[in-house]
């Protein structure tokens, strides 16, 4: 199994697929975290910042921001043990956010207020994998 971190999609297949409506009802975004050890602005900004410092300013932001789209975080931890299987870089954060739809994440992540506060998303990441789930009969 090949994995790449992303910070944005790097295809436009990728954005033409986000765009689709999706499964039916609720969606949960499984979101594995690697930071960059020190916040890097596009804009040239000199800061102090780690990377997990910039991007938990994102993340106090945009857990406001999924509210106001009806979704809500619903779990967030450091990641501190890898208990099965092998990885050549462990990610540092999980976070799961949940949403009516993909529809409502799209349109959250290309309104004009997440712009504005993804500017430390991108400082502070040195890149991601977003998994979109569904509950199963299992998790019932």
């Amino acid at each position: 199994m090949d994995v790449t971190n992303e910070v944005m999609p790097t295809s436009g297949e990728r954005v033409e697929e986000m765009m689709q409506p999706g499964p039916d009802g609720p969606i949960f975004m499984v979101n594995l975290l690697k930071f960059k050890e020190r916040a890097e602005y596009e804009d040239g900004r000199v800061t102090d910042l780690s990377g997990r410092d910039a991007y938990q300013i994102y993340g106090r932001a945009v857990s406001k921001l999924i509210r106001e789209y009806g979704g809500k975080v619903t779990f967030a931890g450091d990641v501190t043990f890898l208990a099965l299987g092998h990885v050549e870089d462990l990610w540092d954060e999980v976070a799961i956010a949940s949403y009516p739809s993909r529809a409502e994440l799209w349109e959250m992540s290309t309104s004009p207020e997440w712009l504005e506060i993804a500017v430390h998303r991108t400082a502070g990441l040195a890149g991601q994998l977003n998994i979109e789930t569904v509950s199963s009969p299992f998790g019932e």
